[in-house]
């Protein structure tokens, strides 16, 4: 067994170390500051580790698209070359040098390139993926069980009937791909690969036939240095046109290939083309990943950058152009540096199709989409001022199809038709493509055996079902954890004098539009695993703090009221409480302080933060320590990057704006270390005014959900929801809401000395040595999912195994007995 496996049954031990700030190494070689259980373990195989840090997310704080934030990282310092510019471990090749590479479909390599005549025709089908989100298998590691819904290996079954239909055919990656999942973070901060080593999604889309892929604004997450390693051993080419680096604002990445295929016209007779292919990331990951890009890179305008790159890929030789837009679609207002331009880019001169992705969304919609009410959309042919595009989904469960008949007239390929559309996986079955679940083999168990480590225990089960009508046990606990981590970290500093809030969304309420039963938490009560801290905070955000006043956080607030439609008061017709159109993961609600919506007033900012009603407001009563807050009192709010480096109305006012030391997800896993068990009680810090009482109000929620509310007063289950699939009707009854006052938290712990640091390596690395080495148990395989069924392999969750438990027990008295020795000396 690889030491790097061991280091990974070590991960709930180091967690105890790291909550109190301790750096543990297992060699002379690793002298990284530890910032999470994952990064010590990545310490100890003597690289510098990397911290994967959240949206979109995920994606802009305040798109109208994206239905997921998304994370930041800290990173080491890219290589040079003679001149200075970052490179990766390939170089890459700019645009007036880009060249075809050999591709697994691509028959440059068996023939001759064979001419085209005058009027040949042919049929050429061109194949997508978009924001797989290492959603490799079919597997909720959330949920730790198998899923019909996402996963690359269901989506292959699609991939295989498509090429059987039109065998002329260009497979193409769109990006956020190797983020997403604890897959993603367990490759990146877990079990690296090594150099050389290619990441096993790469090899999963390689062993596909996949031609080409490009970057998504999730690639930046783990760092530079990570994706240029995974870039090198890619097996494809990875194209971006609008990333440059910062200091000599050359492309940072190859910025296009020409693909050359021999296909069959509709003769029988072979042809060769010659396909271009470029790709664009939002400029915002400038925002988002801040702290992995900040001095590195610059982001040109998706447009402006294509505008330019077009014609110099016509000039190299290409037949036809095809953009890979790791953008949205957007609407079809053109403003430059925005996040969703592939309305705009399908108009581009000289691209003949465009993939778009990021937003999770579906283009085309049969007519009823989100897109359909723009000029110049076809939503039923998947057209955009006539040029096809297709947007896949998320996470697999949809793959993307454009289909175009050309002719070759007057010296050039020119298009007679062309249709997009998107083909949704088989969620009723569990067939899968069972080679790309033997390549995910090694990756799924070691996540899943990761996932798995028990961190505390809960005394009631913690969900999301009504999240978005009243105050939440799920954002509760990672309000209460973000807290506790600040306060230790502020201990000792001006700003340990002010008020400390949090403020948390939840990330699973339904799905985009109320399109996913499958994304609520859900957590039973008993013990706690790295599963569920991972399924209550989805992305790898880093924590950080600002110092808003009190003016900022009502703003902030009438930003996050967006999540309530307007109710009419006069109405006695049932209404619809929550706005489907906006993007749950802004709902953020901020403890410490309390207040009401009145919803019957109108909103104050839109979707996208632009003030649209300047004299409304909805929030009221906001109070810190039952006193109505003053607009010039200052507070510090604990957050997470996305939120602090957005463009939330409050937030940018901000006049302390400072990354912490850990992932927010870490932060969550130390405070339940700490705590051993929580209460995840919501103490009602939020409710709606009384202007909504003795009205019809409605919301959905996952039918299976109404188990959970009987006897309730604030609600009451109706029935299945129409035109939405394993969902059901609530209605919202207001009532009082008393708020439950809860204790300060407790001190952070005492500032440990140098030597204090050095008695704690000890143990732990004492702990190494002396613990027994076990193999990890080769799990049988099936269709639908590879799962380890050891329960021997690590302290997780239902473990019959305690010796793990029993070490673990053994150095919390070593490391209790040297906390209360030093507390004496003090």
């Amino acid at each position: 067994m690889s030491k790097r496996r061991f280091m990974s049954q070590s991960a709930l031990l180091l967690s105890l170390a790291l909550a109190s700030g301790v750096v543990v190494q297992a060699d002379e070689t690793s002298t990284a500051p530890a910032e999470s259980t994952a990064s010590a373990i990545a310490n100890t195989e003597t690289s510098t580790a990397e911290t994967g840090t959240e949206a979109n997310s995920s994606s802009s704080d305040l798109s109208d698209e994206v239905t997921e934030p998304v994370a930041e990282a800290t990173n080491t310092d890219n290589t040079t070359d003679s001149e200075g510019i970052a490179t990766p471990d390939v170089a890459p090749t700019s645009a007036t040098t880009a060249t075809a590479e050999p591709a697994a479909a691509s028959s440059s390599e068996e023939s001759k390139d064979i001419a085209p005549v005058e009027g040949q025709t042919v049929d050429v089908r061109i194949i997508s993926t978009t924001d797989l989100h290492t959603n490799l298998v079919n597997y909720d590691y959330y949920q730790d069980k198998p899923s019909q819904s996402v996963g690359l290996a269901k989506t292959a079954v699609l991939i295989d009937q498509a090429k059987a239909e039109n065998p002329n055919v260009i497979l193409m990656d769109n990006g956020d791909t190797i983020q997403g999942t604890p897959l993603g973070t367990y490759k990146a901060i877990v079990d690296k690969p090594e150099a050389g080593e290619q990441h096993p999604m790469y090899a999963a889309l390689e062993s596909l036939g996949y031609d080409v892929g490009t970057l998504g604004n999730h690639e930046f997450n783990y760092g530079l240095d990570y994706l240029d390693q995974v870039i090198s051993t890619a097996g494809m080419p990875i194209v971006n046109a609008n990333v440059l680096d910062a200091t000599t604002l050359k492309p940072l990445y190859k910025t296009y290939e020409i693909i050359t295929k021999t296909f069959t016209d509709t003769t029988g007779k072979p042809v060769t083309l010659k396909l271009g292919v470029t790709g664009i990331v939002p400029p915002q990951i400038l925002n988002w990943d801040k702290a992995n890009l900040e001095g590195k890179v610059v982001v040109k305008d998706s447009v402006e950058a294509l505008e330019a790159l077009v014609p110099e890929i016509r000039a190299a030789g290409a037949d036809l152009v095809f953009v890979l837009s790791h953008s949205g679609i957007g609407d079809d207002v053109y403003e430059k540096g925005e996040e969703n331009e592939g309305y705009q880019i399908a108009g581009i001169e000289g691209v003949d199709a465009v993939v778009t992705g990021h937003s999770h969304a579906e283009f085309p919609a049969g007519g009823k989409g989100f897109y359909s009410r723009y000029a110049g959309v076809d939503d039923v042919n998947g057209l955009i001022n006539g040029t096809p595009v297709t947007m896949a989904g998320k996470y697999g469960d949809h793959l993307g199809i454009i289909d175009l008949n050309i002719t070759y007239k007057n010296g050039k390929w020119q298009t007679n038709s062309a249709k997009g559309e998107i083909r949704k996986i088989d969620t009723k079955s569990d067939i899968v493509d069972e080679s790309i679940i033997a390549i995910a083999k090694e990756a799924h168990e070691g996540t899943v055996n990761y996932v798995r480590q028990q961190v505390g225990t809960t005394t009631a089960p913690i969900n999301s079902y009504f999240a978005l009508v009243k105050d939440d046990p799920s954002v509760q606990i990672v309000n209460n954890a973000q807290i506790w981590y600040a306060k230790q970290e502020l201990a000792g500093t001006p700003e340990a004098s002010l008020p400390i809030l949090s403020a948390a969304a939840p990330f699973k309420a339904g799905g985009r539009d109320f399109n996913d039963v499958t994304s609520y938490t859900d957590i039973p009560a008993g013990p706690i695993a790295i599963k569920n801290v991972a399924d209550l905070y989805l992305y790898d955000n880093v924590t950080a703090i600002l110092k808003l006043t009190g003016a900022d956080i009502r703003e902030w607030l009438e930003m996050s009221a967006g999540q309530f439609n307007q109710i009419d008061p006069t109405s006695t017709a049932p209404q619809n409480i929550v706005n489907s159109d906006y993007r749950i993961y802004n709902f953020d609600v901020i403890d410490g302080v309390t207040y009401e919506y009145d919803i019957t007033q109108p909103n104050k900012y839109d979707r996208s933060g632009k003030l649209v009603n300047p004299d409304a407001s909805r929030v009221r009563n906001l109070s810190y320590q039952g006193q109505p807050i003053d607009d010039k009192q200052e507070f510090i709010v604990v957050t997470n990057n996305y939120r602090a480096n957005g463009s939330f109305p409050g937030v940018v006012n901000a006049s302390l704006n400072r990354l912490l030391n850990l992932e927010n997800r870490q932060a969550i896993i130390n405070y339940i270390i700490s705590e051993k068990t929580i209460n995840p009680s919501a103490d009602n810090n939020w409710n709606f005014t009384n202007s909504i009482a003795g009205l019809d109000l409605r919301f959905y929620s996952a039918d299976s959900a109404k188990a959970l509310i009987a006897g309730a007063e604030d609600m009451v289950y109706l029935a299945p929801a129409d035109g939405h699939d394993g969902f059901g009707e609530y209605r919202f009854i207001y009532t009082e809401k008393k708020v439950v006052v809860t204790p300060d938290q407790p001190a952070p712990s005492p500032t440990l000395t140098d030597k204090d640091r050095q008695e704690i390596r000890d143990i732990v690395r004492k702990a190494y040595q002396e613990t027994q080495q076990v193999p990890l148990k080769q799990a049988g395989q099936s269709k639908a999912s590879v799962i380890p069924t050891s329960t021997k392999e690590l302290p997780s969750t239902g473990s019959t195994d305690s010796s793990w438990m029993t070490l673990l027990g053994l150095n919390l008295l070593a490391v209790t007995g040297l906390f209360g020795r030093k507390s004496r000396k003090h």
